[in-house]
């Protein structure tokens, strides 16, 4: 099995070092007990790493996580409840860390919260500065308190973001501006971190079936979008996948930059696109087309 090869079941063989290539990592993943957090959390354990996943209000299965990683037979996670938008919290989180740990090699920004907007009088000052504090301020926090417990900065560090600073998502005015605001940060700090051979960057991930998906959307919108087409969304484990693999020492070039997994679905979903199909959906394939 090659280093970013996934296995579906546990496997009974013997374990030996080209199968766990971060053995020695340490990875941090925030919001890390579902969805992509959770996926991420997996791809890094399945490859040896020791992994730290945080939760906030009490929204973690535990035991089936722990079963979820023993199913693949990797090191079971440290599982911790801390607030990202405290930075109390977040300095006890990288504390408790490090009586466990020698180092941090690896942070995964996964967390994201904002308020939904259906129309501007949902608009407030607050509601958009919370949207800040959580999904693009831990990027920055986590990375300085990172430096100042363990004394050196983690060598990789990826937030996680989504199509919403381009394109109009229903409902996401705060979530897509603080999207944005992570975004730069990202661009910035890689650059600020430039000579500590810091990697910092941004992983979008376009539409994944999820929780938040649903309820920043509503629950219509999955099934709206699959009867068109069910390729536009992609599985949380392919979004893991290109985290680790920006994180596998084989992209150290790439740094400070938005990085999106979509299938290349972006592109051709448009109204162009529905033109081309027009024939397909209304009356049946042309003759010789397949669908």
């Amino acid at each position: 099995m090659g280093p970013f090869e996934t296995r579906g079941t546990a496997a009974a063989r013997v374990s030996t070092a080209a199968d766990r290539p971060f053995r020695d990592r340490v990875v941090l993943v925030t919001g890390g007990t579902k969805g992509i957090g959770l996926a991420i959390g997996l791809a890094y354990a399945q490859r040896g790493a020791s992994c730290i996943l945080t939760h906030r209000w009490g929204s973690a299965d535990e035991d089936a996580i722990f079963r979820q990683f023993d199913s693949f037979d990797a090191p079971a996670p440290l599982i911790v409840e801390a607030d990202a938008g405290d930075d109390e919290d977040t300095a006890r989180l990288l504390d408790q860390i490090r009586t466990r740990y020698d180092s941090l090699d690896t942070i995964i920004s996964g967390v994201a919260f904002a308020q939904v907007v259906q129309s501007i009088a949902d608009y407030s000052k607050r509601g958009l500065t919370r949207g800040i504090e959580y999904t693009a301020w831990p990027l920055i926090e986590l990375t300085r308190r990172a430096q100042q417990t363990f004394g050196r900065y983690p060598r990789y560090v990826v937030g996680l973001s989504s199509g919403g600073p381009d394109q109009f998502f229903a409902n996401y005015d705060f979530a897509a501006a603080a999207k944005a605001v992570l975004e730069t940060l990202c661009r910035y700090l890689a650059y600020r971190l430039r000579k500590d051979n810091v990697c910092v960057n941004v992983v979008r991930a376009r539409f994944v079936r999820s929780d938040s998906l649903r309820a920043t959307i509503g629950e219509e919108f999955i099934p709206f979008v699959e009867s068109y087409d069910a390729g536009l969304f992609v599985e949380p484990e392919e979004v893991a996948k290109v985290v680790v693999a920006l994180t596998s020492g084989m992209m150290d070039a790439v740094r400070g930059q938005v990085l999106m997994v979509d299938r290349g679905t972006t592109f051709s979903d448009n109204l162009m696109r529905i033109y081309e199909d027009r024939h397909v959906r209304q009356v049946g394939p042309r003759k010789g087309e397949k669908v």
